[in-house]
């Protein structure tokens, strides 16, 4: 007489599959696996209690291994328990990843779940979700995870409106991992575009200018123009902004260069430091969080324009909403240098570019300047 799986007994299915669930054997797990996904399709009733507590019950008390496996022959399946699904969502993301990708049973409340209870690496799930929600999608934006909103760009597929674009547009300006897939992405309009323009490099630049009627000139002249105010003529070296006492300029140096190591430089430090009025350990924190000389910070404190120290101070990560009052009180402990006006529309762009543009044009200012 042939064997009888246990599986499919006429007993009680519960405690045969929990004893298969504690056996070290790989075929008893291969068993409880198939068991229980056979049990349940065959059955038709994933939706019903009882087999969603016998669900809820196996899963935790099986390995890993099993996990994963359940998860991935129930990622697709529309008759699996939804209370099962959203168990194994919140699973270690190697179980989770197939579930959270495929599943037709994860509402958009089920992933804002996700996204409030789970891991990056789960979120970053939810937002490569094929078709992912306008609802999910305000979820993430909100949140401001650069992974995670990487992860929505690079999503074609994902429902994200006008305004939530933009906001993805607007965070490209810090978060570099974005300016690809925004560049390539069917949703960018032509605004957006020119906006994203001024942040990326000449490779992206040249992609956005052949796929919109963008006068990549005009807005090329417009930063060259910024590297031409920048490199206007500093104040003459003899006549500083600021009286330099070295040896205190030298224990600012060395306290800097210390917070540095110890990776405790940011840019919140500069604005204090400017709000403070301590104008010495500004530059010199400001030239040493750039990358810059001390020397070339200073040109751009005592310049007859405020573009240089602008791109210096954008280079590093300060925003342009906080620059005119760190400006203002620069200003006030340094005879009015660097000189000129509050920004016009076309210096606040200088606070468009991406850190590294930035970098990039002020260093060629100083260097035409140095020509010059």
């Amino acid at each position: 007489m042939a064997a009888v799986d246990p599986v499919h007994q006429s007993g009680t299915h519960a405690e045969v599959l929990l004893r298969l669930a504690h056996s070290r054997s790989q075929d008893d797990r291969q068993r409880l696996l198939m068991g229980i996904a056979d049990l349940v399709e065959a059955s038709g009733q994933g939706q019903s209690e009882t087999l969603s507590d016998l669900f809820l019950t196996l899963v935790g008390q099986v390995e890993k291994d099993i996990r994963a496996a359940l998860a991935e022959r129930l990622s697709e399946a529309e008759w699996a328990p939804p209370a099962l699904i959203n168990v194994l969502a919140l699973d270690e993301i190697e179980i989770a990843r197939p579930v959270i990708a495929r599943s037709p049973l994860l509402k958009d409340q089920d992933l804002i779940g996700v996204l409030l209870a789970a891991t990056v690496e789960h979120q970053i799930e939810v937002a490569r979700r094929p078709g992912v929600g306008a609802t999910v999608v305000d979820a993430i934006l909100d949140r401001s995870e650069p992974a995670v909103l990487t992860a929505l760009a690079c999503n074609q597929t994902a429902h994200i409106s006008e305004p939530g674009f933009q906001k993805l547009v607007e965070a490209s300006r810090k978060i570099a991992a974005l300016r690809a897939p925004l560049a390539r992405h069917p949703r960018l309009n032509e605004a957006l575009a020119q906006q994203l323009y001024t942040w990326v490099g000449q490779a992206l630049r040249q992609a956005i200018g052949e796929r919109f009627r963008i006068d990549v000139d005009e807005l090329d002249s417009a930063i060259a123009a910024a590297v031409r105010n920048a490199a206007s003529p500093s104040q003459p070296a003899s006549s500083p902004a600021v009286q330099i006492d070295p040896e205190r300029d030298e224990m600012e140096r060395r306290l800097i260069a210390k917070l540095d190591s110890a990776g405790q430089l940011r840019p919140g430090y500069l604005v204090r430091a400017a709000r403070e009025g301590r104008i010495s350990l500004f530059e010199n924190a400001l030239a040493i969080l750039g990358g810059y000389s001390v020397q070339d910070i200073r040109r751009a404190v005592a310049a007859v324009k405020p573009d240089l120290l602008a791109l210096a101070c954008a280079s590093v990560g300060i925003d342009r909403a906080v620059f005119p009052s760190m400006l203002a009180e620069i200003r006030i402990r340094t005879n009015g240098f660097p000189q000129g006006g509050q920004f016009d529309a076309a210096a606040l762009r200088l606070f468009d570019q991406s850190a590294e543009s930035a970098a990039g044009v002020f260093r060629q200012a100083i260097a035409q300047a140095d020509q010059a």
